[in-house]
């Protein structure tokens, strides 16, 4: 085994994503303290152009290759499988995203590692992880056994910028593995079609969850994003319930917004929902359960039933 820290580098069009950084910052912190390497993995093609963001690593490992052109749960599971075997690492670190959760769990299994998903802390010197189970309402800390472990983290756990940095780390190109026989083959991306509101662009956004009830109940909402000037956003249920479009999403399966103000309205918390959310200039929410995982990231709180605030705050304004 060696002391390498390796982060898998998540992407999307040419743009590196915002958890990479953040898993950059860690691993170079858990790094410095332990005397370890922060190792970079990028995989893809004509991805070495991204190198140049990778600053603070130690050294950038990156495979490029045209089957790894778009996202492949099998091709990329393959690929970082074999840099994990080859390399040793105490500790791979990647996204508590879709594309984490795809490859996290291949790798485990193949490589007899221990994997802790839902993490948002490590200490300092990688021994401690905490985790969320239940959907964010009991938090664990867990000191992993073995040589080596996995860990995907929750997008917002640790600082963006603490991952940005220029440096001159090493740079080795690696080819990759045999991916002559996947069974899997990527087609093509949907991507959602522009609704009648584009919420990524909003400065004010009143988002419903399940505590919203019913379609029903929605014009309460709409109402007081009239009246603050802003538009109606939702968690994944609301969509799954088709009482708003998909284009109203926010999360890991919808849209990623950056509003002045979240007010957030019986919505739990999923880490899937907070990671479409968590940068938001000021969030707000509204939840009758006062352990709800909302709170965690809200700036401020109000336990109390959504039927109750929201009236007043439409009759007030």
């Amino acid at each position: 085994m060696s002391n390498q820290i390796i982060v898998v580098i998540e992407h999307l069009k040419g743009n590196i994503e915002d958890i990479s950084f953040e898993m950059l910052g860690k691993g170079k912190e858990i790094a410095d303290n332990t005397g370890g390497e922060l190792v970079a993995l990028l995989i893809g093609s004509g991805v070495d152009t991204m190198t140049g963001q990778l600053g603070i690593a130690n050294k950038i490992i990156y495979i490029d290759d045209a089957n790894l052109a778009e996202y492949n749960p099998q091709a990329y599971s393959k690929t970082v499988t074999e840099v994990v075997a080859t390399n040793q690492p105490k500790i791979v670190m990647i996204g508590n995203t879709s594309m984490g959760m795809d490859i996290a769990g291949g790798v485990s299994i193949d490589q007899d590692m221990p994997f802790i998903a839902y993490v948002s802390g490590i200490s300092s010197d990688g021994n401690t992880i905490s985790s969320s189970l239940y959907g964010g309402k009991m938090n664990v800390d867990s000191s992993p056994s073995g040589d080596g472990y996995i860990v995907s983290i929750i997008a917002g756990s640790f600082p963006v910028d603490a991952g940005r940095s220029d440096g001159s780390p090493t740079i080795e190109k690696t080819a990759a593995p045999d991916l002559s026989d996947l069974s899997v083959h990527f087609k093509q991306l949907i991507e959602p079609e522009g609704g009648d509101v584009d919420i990524t662009s909003q400065e004010i956004l009143i988002s419903v969850g399940r505590g919203i009830q019913s379609d029903e109940n929605l014009p309460m909402a709409e109402e007081l994003a009239g009246k603050l000037g802003g538009a109606v956003s939702c968690s994944r249920p609301i969509v799954d319930s088709k009482w708003l479009a998909k284009t109203r999403q926010v999360g890991k399966s919808g849209l990623k917004v950056k509003p002045k103000l979240y007010l957030a309205l019986g919505i739990s918390g999923a880490p899937e929902h907070i990671e479409g959310m968590k940068d938001s200039d000021l969030i707000i929410a509204v939840n009758t359960d006062p352990n709800a995982p909302i709170f965690d990231y809200a700036h401020y709180g109000v336990v109390q039933d959504i039927f109750d605030i929201v009236p007043a705050l439409n009759d007030k304004l």
